[in-house]
C-alpha cells in the first residue's frame, strides 16, 4: 500500500534529540527553540517568532493578541480546517464565511468587503495548498475598514507571495508543523508578526500568564502571575527535530517540487481532455508543493477514483468538508452571499500521495492508475 503521508526524517533529527535531553532542560524555550525561532526570523524576514504546541494555538494566540471580544465578527472562507475558526469562536466571535475561489481554493477577495459590517474586527486569510491569497487586496482592504490580518499559513511554510514569505504580511501568521506539513515537528506550530508591540503579551500569553520569560532573562528577580495566558510552549525535543528539518530546507523542499512536478506533467493529458483538473498558481506567487490535489467532474466521479485508488493500493484523501454546513458552522457562524464553489468544489478535489520518502516508482505507478481510470 503507498501511504498518503509519512513524515520524514531526513538529517540530524534523533541527534538532536538526544543532545536536547543530554541539555538537561525539555520543557521548551530552550536551545532547540531559540535555533528555531532565528531561523525562521532570518529566512522569513519576520521581527517575532513564537513556537507553539499547534498552528491551531497559533491562532489561539493570534486572536488573542486581535483583542477579539464577543459579538465580534471574524471572514474567512468555509472552505478551511475547523482550527481557524475554532480560535476565534473561543473567543466569542461569529464567524462569517466567504465563498472561494474555484482556481485556486482560496478566499475571493472580491467578496470580502461586501462582507464586512460594523462588526468586522479581522480578516483571516487561508493559503490553500501553500498558495498565497491575493494578500495585496485584503490588506487594502484591512487598512480601509481598520480590520487586523490573521494569515493562516499552516500550509504555507516555504511559500511566497510577490517575495514576501506567506504568514508574514499580515498582522499575523499562523504556521503547522503537524506531521503531516513539509517540515514536522509531529506536532506543533508558530506565531509569527513584524510588530514589536506584541513581543510581550505574546510571551506573557504563551507562559501560562507569567512574566516567566523576563525572568529567564534577567530582567526581574521572580515571574508572577500578570494576565490571560496558557501553555502553548512546545517541548525540546520536539523543536530539535523540527530544527534538523529547518536545517534542509532546500533539501526537503526539492524532493517535494520533483514529485509535484512529476504528477503535473503526467497528467496534463487528462486536463486537456477535460477529464480532470490540475492545480493553479497564480502569476506572482511561488508554492512550496504542500500537496498535489487534482479535480473530477464531480463527486460520483471522485468516489469511484478514490474507491478504485484504495483497491490498487494507493491511499489518497479528500480534504475538508466546507464548516457552513457543519452542525458547529451553523452555531457559530453565517455565510456571506451565496455558496457558488465552496461546497462543489470541496466535492471534486482528491489528493495525491505527496511526502519526501515517496520514491520514483510509486509516482510513475500512481499516475499509470489514474491514467487507467474511467472517468
Amino acid at each position: 500500500m503507498i501511504d498518503f503521508n509519512r513524515p520524514a526524517i531526513v538529517g540530524n533529527e534523533l541527534k538532536y534529540i538526544q543532545d536536547a535531553v543530554a541539555q538537561g532542560m525539555l520543557c521548551g524555550d530552550g536551545k532547540y527553540t531559540k535555533l528555531c525561532s532565528e531561523w525562521m526570523k532570518k529566512r522569513f524576514d519576520v521581527n517575532q517568532v513564537f513556537l507553539t504546541t499547534s498552528c491551531t494555538h497559533a491562532l489561539e494566540m493570534a486572536a488573542f493578541l486581535c483583542d477579539i471580544q464577543p459579538g465580534d465578527e471574524v471572514i474567512m472562507p468555509s472552505y478551511t480546517f475547523v482550527s481557524t475558526a475554532d480560535a476565534f469562536v473561543l473567543r466569542g466571535a461569529k464567524i462569517v464565511f466567504v465563498d472561494i475561489r474555484p482556481d485556486t481554493m482560496n478566499i475571493d477577495e472580491n467578496l470580502i468587503e461586501q462582507a464586512i459590517t460594523d462588526k468586522t474586527r479581522a480578516i483571516v486569510p487561508v493559503h490553500y495548498a501553500g498558495v498565497g491569497c491575493e494578500m495585496n487586496k485584503i490588506m487594502e482592504l484591512a487598512k480601509k475598514y481598520n480590520l487586523k490580518v490573521v494569515e493562516d499559513a499552516a500550509q504555507g511554510v516555504e511559500a511566497y507571495y510577490h517575495g514576501k514569505a506567506l504568514g508574514t504580511i499580515g498582522d499575523f501568521g499562523c504556521y503547522s508543523f503537524h506531521e503531516t506539513k513539509n517540515y514536522t515537528m509531529g506536532e506543533g506550530g508558530a506565531l509569527v508578526f513584524q510588530k514589536d508591540e506584541y513581543q510581550e503579551k505574546a510571551e506573557i500569553l504563551r507562559e501560562k500568564g507569567t512574566d516567566r520569560s523576563k525572568f529567564f532573562r534577567g530582567q526581574v528577580d521572580k515571574y508572577r502571575w500578570i494576565d490571560y495566558g496558557s501553555s502553548y510552549l512546545p517541548s525540546e525535543m520536539n523543536a530539535a527535530y523540527l530544527y534538523a528539518q529547518l536545517e534542509e530546507c532546500e533539501k526537503i523542499n526539492h524532493k517535494r517540487h520533483e514529485i509535484y512536478d512529476y504528477y503535473h506533467a503526467n497528467l496534463k493529458n487528462l486536463e486537456d481532455e477535460g477529464k480532470i483538473q490540475r492545480p493553479f498558481v497564480p502569476e506572482g506567487c511561488v508554492h512550496n508543493a504542500h500537496m498535489y490535489y487534482i479535480k473530477t467532474r464531480d463527486l460520483s466521479i471522485r468516489s469511484r477514483l478514490i474507491a478504485y485508488l484504495k483497491e490498487n493500493g494507493i491511499c489518497t484523501a479528500f480534504h475538508y468538508v466546507p464548516l457552513h454546513s457543519s452542525p458547529a458552522g451553523e452555531k457559530f457562524g453565517r455565510f456571506s452571499g451565496e455558496d457558488v464553489y465552496t461546497t462543489r468544489e470541496s466535492e471534486r478535489l482528491v489528493r495525491l500521495p505527496m511526502f519526501y520518502d515517496l520514491s520514483e516508482t510509486d509516482m510513475e505507478y500512481i499516475v499509470e492508475k489514474i491514467q487507467q481510470f474511467e472517468f
